[in-house]
């Protein structure tokens, strides 16, 4: 059976993981015969925000791996351990932890950082012709890491996001959240999910053709 990471950023769209686009990752890698293999980085989050009205709570802390916890129901490994792990894949769930507690693109556009762990982690995969695949908004920690590779990511029709991911080398190819984009440059794929208004039924089957994508490839 192969096995395939899927990198959380916390539990909460607003400051870690999109929820939704985590279940369905989850279960598409399930329905295509693949094991799931949940991660996440064991850091505090940049900060914690009240989901019920949008502000933050400032007298709040939580840790990333924690909270990636609730998601993964207690089954998640630190992603420093990665190598451990004998991966096939990797996929990058969406949400503004990914822009946040994974690097700093939410506050510093194209000259963002990626934490450590994971731009290792994603040179390694790459370099060994694992597939990558990146949802929602983690297109810019490929474009980041991976952009001068050419590598070809969407993060939907978002006009900001898409020249902040060719300032940083990659380019970027419009696309709808029902499809998935697949570079032509090196093994990897990518779905807009929630950067696009729409409809949970479309992110899904944006993810499940990510997924059917990333099973072809191995």
């Amino acid at each position: 059976m192969k096995k395939i990471g899927v990198l959380l950023s916390g539990c909460g769209y607003l400051d870690g993981s999109e929820i939704h686009e985590a279940v369905l990752t989850l279960l598409a890698i399930d329905n295509a015969g693949a094991k799931a293999v949940c991660l996440a980085p064991n850091i505090p989050q940049h900060h914690v925000v009240n989901h019920l009205n949008g502000e933050e709570a400032a007298s709040e802390t939580r840790n990333v791996l924690v909270e990636a916890a609730r998601i993964a129901r207690g089954a998640v490994t630190d992603l420093r351990k990665i190598d451990t792990l004998d991966l096939d894949a990797l996929i990058l769930v969406g949400g503004y932890g990914a822009g946040k507690n994974l690097s700093t693109y939410a506050f510093k556009g194209s000259d963002c950082d990626v934490i450590p762990e994971l731009s290792s982690a994603l040179q390694s995969f790459y370099k060994a012709g694992k597939p990558l695949g990146f949802i929602c908004i983690t297109p810019v920690i490929g474009a980041k890491v991976l952009g001068e590779q050419k590598i070809e990511l969407t993060s939907g029709c978002d006009k900001e996001t898409a020249g902040n991911i060719e300032a940083m080398g990659a380019r970027h190819i419009e696309c709808t959240a029902s499809e998935a984009i697949v570079s032509k440059q090196g093994k990897v794929v990518s779905t807009p999910a929630y950067m696009l208004e729409t409809s949970i039924a479309e992110v899904a089957k944006g993810i499940g053709k990510l997924v059917t994508e990333i099973i072809a490839m191995l």
